[in-house]
């Protein structure tokens, strides 16, 4: 019979609702349970056929367990060789790249050397850096943020040359991005599961965590709806996310993509809502099931770019 498992940290209220969820269809092809690692054995099978992950970014043990059940077989819902590889950078270059719209973005170098690094290790960095160049592109107000991070850590909202380099000091060896600030009137945070459904949800992230998710919130209009759901199909599709919350902050009319990189997005029931909560662990159950049962099984290559796709490796000839 397949199992499916779930990997979790502090969260309380989604993973066993996602467990009892799947369990209560009496489907008696598959089972869900809560996950038990020890030691984990290299190249040995996890026993299950899809994993629901929450938890690996930020326990690298269990990044490394994932990996090697992906290896065997296993399907990772999210996939955990192209999370390991993605940041928020990339993601903005690829939104502009499909026609969805993003706030102009720049990368910048770490304001102090990463550890193992010396003045010598940046020698292919200008300095000093143009930053009037990369003022007059970007503009302000701005937002200066790590290039790939989550929670709304080591976010500053800038005004002026002044308060970046304020900011900008207290980065440390953090990597960051300044991007241009959209003044939006509506924003909305969607859920999209199995790079098919979409639940657009209005949202405030100027207000307490618990009040950020607008009740009864809806679009302005049904072509703004039709346009955030496309955009959000398109860009979990090119990344290749089965559950993933996107962010977009309209402005002047222009849902612009402002955060995309939630492959372990909140879930929780106190701060998403009862109608969410319901929502998202059904939508999730039923995709957990639908790839349990799953009778694909790809004749692939030992290949990085099979992993990526989340196809299961075999053997070659000159392996065996």
């Amino acid at each position: 019979m397949p199992k499916v498992g779930i990997i979790y940290g502090m969260e309380n209220t989604f993973p066993s609702a996602l467990v009892d969820r799947i369990n209560g269809k009496n489907n008696r092809d598959v089972t869900a349970e809560h996950i038990r690692i020890g030691g984990v054995k290299m190249a040995e099978p996890s026993g299950y056929r899809v994993i629901i992950d929450r938890i690996s970014h930020d326990i690298e043990f269990f990044r490394a367990y994932l990996k090697n059940a992906t290896l065997n077989g296993t399907i990772v819902i999210n996939n955990p060789f192209w999370w390991s590889a993605d940041d928020k950078f990339f993601n903005y270059a690829l939104a502009s790249k499909l026609g969805v719209a993003v706030p102009k973005t720049v990368v910048l170098p770490h304001k102090s050397h990463p550890p193992g690094t010396t003045v010598q290790s940046m020698r292919n960095l200008m300095y000093p850096l143009n930053w009037q160049e990369v003022f007059d592109y970007i503009g302000f107000p701005a937002f200066l943020k790590p290039f790939s991070g989550g929670g709304w850590k080591h976010v500053y909202k800038v005004n002026s040359p002044d308060e970046f380099f304020n900011a900008y000091d207290q980065t440390g060896t953090l990597c960051m991005t300044l991007q241009s600030a959209v003044n939006f009137d509506e924003y909305f945070r969607c859920y999209v599961v199995g790079r098919e459904k979409v639940r657009v949800m209005k949202y405030d992230p100027k207000q307490p965590h618990h009040l950020r998710y607008v009740k009864d919130g809806k679009a302005s209009s049904q072509e703004l709806y039709d346009r955030v759901v496309k955009d959000s199909l398109a860009l979990c599709t090119a990344l290749g996310y089965d559950f993933n919350t996107v962010e977009l902050a309209v402005e002047g009319g222009v849902p612009y993509a402002i955060d995309f990189l939630n492959p372990a997005p909140d879930a929780d029931v106190h701060s998403v809502g009862e109608e969410n909560f319901e929502w998202v662990v059904e939508n999730v159950a039923q995709l957990a099931i639908e790839k349990a049962l799953s009778n694909e099984q790809p004749q692939m290559q030992y290949h990085w770019g099979h992993f990526l796709k989340g196809e299961p490796a075999k053997k070659t000839a000159a392996s065996k």
